[in-house]
């Protein structure tokens, strides 16, 4: 008997609990949009990514060079500079494919560059966001830029200018 009465109690206790959850929508995209040392940083960034492809684009047009030179002289080298000349090429790709990951690979050079200009900007978004958390109250912070699914987020719950405010950017 006291189990059945005990019953109603937890399920009251429960749903007072769940309806006590606070929680706010930010949109880090907009965020950062608005730091004017992200904006600096990500114009470095594409700087870098634009030389490095330059680079590539070069080396890509002298082995393509290579390759039609090679075509079209084949026919009357013997064997043995035949045998080279595919050796060469197959280096020279190969150094090109090297460098294009060295550059844009995983843990490649824009990986680097990105990790040390733009790494510390979302860690002070982070951190702000973090500091809001905590002021506020809040049990859940959600995302609403791209990759997490927010189907409707009221727009009195965006919290985005408060961690602006708390990053002093206006």
């Amino acid at each position: 008997m006291k189990k059945i009465a005990l019953l109603p109690l937890l399920v009251l206790f429960i749903s007072i609990t769940t309806q006590a959850q606070r929680y706010a929508v930010i949109d880090s995209k907009y965020i950062l949009e608005k730091i004017p040392d992200y904006k600096e940083a990500q114009s470095k960034l594409d700087e870098f990514s634009r030389l490095w492809q330059q680079e590539l684009d070069q080396k890509q047009a002298a082995v393509d060079k290579m390759f039609k030179d090679y075509d079209a002289e084949q026919v009357m080298l013997p064997d043995n500079l035949k045998k080279k000349r595919e050796d060469e090429l197959y280096n020279k790709e190969k150094e090109l494919r090297d460098l294009q990951r060295k550059r844009f690979g995983f843990e490649g050079d824009l990986f680097k560059k990105r990790q040390e200009l733009i790494k510390p900007i979302q860690d002070r978004v982070y951190n702000a966001v973090q500091k809001l958390a905590v002021d506020k109250q809040y049990d859940f912070i959600l995302d609403k830029s791209e990759g997490i699914t927010v189907i409707f987020a009221d727009p009195k719950l965006d919290k985005s200018e408060d961690v602006l405010k708390n990053l002093g950017v206006k």
